[in-house]
């Protein structure tokens, strides 16, 4: 029963991933681009939880989110919003 509904989650969660992926290959908007890089990588660090790996998660969630999305931000405002 539990390895069904762990099977359920990480699907669930993988599901999710692709579908922001598709969203931020899709948007014009790098800000836009930017929080959904984050949020599929708070949703890779649940998944690593999930996985049983939680120093793999925090890693995740401060570096893969938290400071990536500092840096991404801080350029953008140096420079421009919009692609071209």
């Amino acid at each position: 029963m539990i390895s069904s509904l762990i099977l359920l989650i990480t699907a669930i969660l993988g599901l999710f991933m692709i579908f922001v992926s598709f969203f931020i290959f899709f948007t014009k908007d790098l800000l836009q681009a930017i929080l959904g890089l984050t949020l599929i990588g708070l949703v890779a660090s649940v998944y690593y939880l999930v996985l049983q790996a939680p120093d793999v998660a925090i890693t995740e969630a401060s570096i893969g989110a938290g400071l990536t999305t500092a840096i991404f931000i801080y350029t953008i405002r140096r420079t421009g919003r919009m692609s071209k």
